[in-house]
């Protein structure tokens, strides 16, 4: 029942998938609040599959593709630079979140 099924794809359904695939990237780019964690738990796949995904596709078509190379493709910028600001969203966040109960702490 699980077999692969093969399909052939003619230029503009390529065009089309490769267009939702950079639409997909943009998202995630910009929602960068939703962590890793979230997508998996809610997708079953996150940023790293993708980067993953997206390196075995250039390593099937004999394209040099590093695991840090697919990340920066999939992230939009270098990983490291990207868990940077992560951590200083997150920090920001979470003294919002105990300022907040600093107020209601004596009320």
């Amino acid at each position: 029942m699980n077999k692969k099924i093969s399909i052939q794809f003619n230029q503009k359904e390529i065009e089309c998938q490769a267009a939702a695939f950079r639409q997909l990237l943009e998202h995630l780019r910009k929602r960068t609040d939703v962590q890793n964690i979230d997508l998996m738990n809610l997708a079953g796949f996150c940023r790293n599959c993708l980067s993953g995904w997206y390196q075995d596709a250039a390593t099937e078509k004999d394209i040099p593709l590093s695991k840090e190379e697919a990340r920066a493709i999939i992230y939009g910028m270098p990983y490291s630079e990207w868990k940077k600001i992560i951590k200083l969203k997150m920090k920001s966040k979470v003294r919002k979140i105990i300022n907040r109960k600093r107020v209601f702490k004596y009320a």
